[in-house]
């Protein structure tokens, strides 16, 4: 048996189809109700409701020779997309037990509670939590525990005593055991290992391994579980957004005294409102800095609430309330000054997040620097929340002009200019039918293509060529930034000028 602490909850659900159906048309008939999709070249029941299994019936059969048992068949398309659906709306719901809910398709869960089950007075109390709530939501369900997976899938499935077909193997390797009289779980574990290895494959000899509990291979968790999260259940459900936003207020005190012994803060939070129906609601904030301030969160969860498109419906009410601190990260001390404390930084930060969080992360955007020499490509925007660029921007010399433009124009702008051959600067350039007279220049500034990420063709083309970059200004002291683009007689026969930039 595998000797670690982990344990385990199966979900299987028999009768999903039937059970979807019966939720989106309740009916009070007795009808058998089979769904058939065509495999094998004929129409084959593909799952089936309590009074069809009842019958005999079994997933597999032709519909042909389903009804020639059973005439007054009611039939349905099978549809593996709705099923889907309804199973990941209940493994939203199962969050409410443990953040690490894995999918095991095409009709079961499978839940790590490790840590978890103390918050519902232990496993007993959360088994049967889980379970009222499915009836209630009109799901048959069966489950099992266990120290891994496997096993608890197996258990959930097939019983106390499970078949060869817990292992889940391929139709020759299962006829190929019955055919050696093995056909229980009991029967394989009582077998040396080597000589099943030799005769039916290691990866026989694995799933067995697993499905006894000798080896633990974890569960793939739908949604990556939290760094920290805290929860509140009540006895009654709520319905009132400000006791909700109370609840939330005390899960982030409590959570901050968590991230407070690990010296972390939080930059990423997740409040998740599971409703009595199953429904949850899920409302998400950034913050720019790590943090672990309750106000700074309420007023972004307020801020979050107010710029729903929809807003909170509770239903008959929400009967948890959980809050997911999903990324945090080191949380040194602050600077402040002698007198007062240092705004800066602090205040922009929190700008940031309440556009941030009012307008969406993405529409409020920040620039980070590109290791590059190509002009155009040397900086690129990124969402304002997200961490600082490691890129730092290059340094600017104290009393000097600046190199490049504050304004760049997107793509160049091309001019006409006079210019001495090969290399000389512009003398004077029309630009949106003006003339200028350059009276001073700086330059060339040459700046090459990046050649290692030219493509097959075009090199010989524009964005291959050599750039001469001037800074000039004219007679009435404005100041421009042009490049000549290509050099004179290796790369173009009469260089083309551009207008890349203007100055302050």
């Amino acid at each position: 048996m595998f000797s670690g602490n982990r344990r385990y909850l199966a979900l299987f659900f028999p009768l999903l189809s039937a059970d979807r159906w019966q939720r989106e048309a309740p009916s009070s008939d007795t009808v058998q109700r089979v769904f058939v999709e065509k495999r094998r070249g004929a129409m084959r029941l593909v799952a089936l409701d309590a009074h069809a299994l009842s019958l005999g019936l079994v997933p597999g059969m032709t519909l042909a020779d389903a009804r020639a048992r059973v005439p007054d068949l009611a039939t349905h398309d099978h549809s593996p997309a709705a099923d889907a659906a309804l199973l990941e709306r209940v493994a939203d719901d199962c969050d409410r037990y443990t953040p690490m809910v894995a999918l095991d398709l095409p009709d079961g869960l499978i839940l790590d509670i490790t840590g978890c089950a103390h918050i519902w007075g232990g496993e007993a109390a959360l088994v049967a939590d889980l379970s009222a709530r499915m009836g209630r939501a009109g799901l048959s369900v069966r489950h099992a525990l266990a120290e891994t997976p496997d096993r608890a899938r197996a258990l959930a499935r097939h019983g106390e005593a499970p078949t060869i077909l817990a292992l889940d193997l391929d139709e020759d390797q299962t006829i190929a055991l019955r055919r050696a009289g093995l056909a229980t779980i009991a029967d394989l574990a009582a077998r040396p290992r080597s000589p099943l290895a030799a005769r039916f494959g290691m990866d026989m000899v694995a799933r067995l391994a697993r499905v006894l509990g000798e080896e633990d291979i974890r569960i793939t968790p739908r949604r990556v579980p939290p760094a920290l999260f805290v929860m509140r259940r009540f006895a009654e459900p709520i319905a009132a957004t400000d006791y909700v936003l109370a609840t939330l207020e005390a899960l982030a005190d409590e959570a901050r005294d968590a991230l407070r012994e690990r010296g972390e803060g939080g930059r990423r939070f997740a409040a998740s409102l599971f409703r009595s129906d199953g429904d949850v609601r899920q409302l998400f904030v950034e913050t720019g800095q790590p943090t672990h301030d309750p106000a700074l969160l309420m007023r972004l969860f307020r801020e979050r609430i107010e710029a729903l498109a929809d807003p909170l419906d509770p239903g008959f009410g929400y009967d948890a309330v959980r809050l997911d601190i999903a990324v945090t990260e080191p949380l040194g001390p602050v600077q402040t000054g002698l007198a007062t404390p240092v705004a800066g930084d602090a205040e922009v930060a929190g700008l940031v997040d309440r556009l941030s969080t009012r307008l969406g992360r993405n529409r409020v955007q920040r620039l980070g620097s590109r290791d590059t020499h190509i002009p155009e490509q040397a900086c690129f925007t990124f969402p304002a929340n997200d961490p600082p660029d490691p890129m730092p921007w290059p340094k600017v010399t104290a009393g000097e002009p600046p190199l490049r433009p504050l304004h760049l124009f997107d793509p160049p702008q091309p001019i006409l200019a006079i210019a001495e051959v090969p290399d000389g600067p512009p003398r004077r350039f029309q630009w949106r039918r003006r003339t200028h007279v350059v009276v001073r220049y700086e330059g060339p500034e040459r700046i090459a293509s990046e050649w290692w990420r030219r493509r097959e063709g075009h090199e010989a083309g524009k964005g291959g060529m050599t750039r001469d970059y001037f800074r000039v200004e004219d007679e009435r002291g404005r100041r421009f930034w042009l490049f000549r683009h290509g050099l004179y007689g290796s790369e173009a026969r009469s260089p083309d000028w551009y207008l890349h930039g203007l100055f302050a």
